[in-house]
């Protein structure tokens, strides 16, 4: 048997975050949750999950500098980025330093599930 997908998502709304946690534990991913960008680096560094979901406006760090800490470090995990409507110019700059994909709030979960598992091939 296959060893579980690993899944950091950093995502400060916690009914969100608690959402997520759920329905990727449904399709059986082992998911790890972070609330602010430091306690997410923390998670990566060692749970070093095969797929980081990040809300690109969190507390201590915000999405983009996570991104910025990860690449900088030579980790190529795949990073997958939540913005709300109007932060067009966060995403172009997180595709820049290196996101792999992204979402715009509100999204449909379905739709990140299809776009995790593509990822996860």
């Amino acid at each position: 048997m296959s060893e579980k997908k690993k899944i950091v998502i950093a995502e400060d709304d916690s009914s969100l975050q608690l959402l997520l946690k759920f329905r990727f534990e449904e399709e059986g991913y082992d998911v790890f949750t972070a609330s602010d960008g430091e306690r997410a680096l923390e998670l990566i560094d060692s749970k070093l999950p095969d797929l980081i979901i990040s809300d690109i406006m969190m507390p201590i760090y915000n999405g983009l500098e996570v991104v910025n800490k990860i690449r900088s470090r030579n980790n190529n995990t795949p990073i997958i980025m939540l913005s709300n409507a109007g932060q067009e110019e966060m995403v172009l700059k997180a595709f820049h330093i290196g996101a792999d994909d992204f979402l715009s709030k509100p999204f449909i979960i379905n739709e990140l599930l299809i776009r995790a598992k593509r990822i996860l091939k």
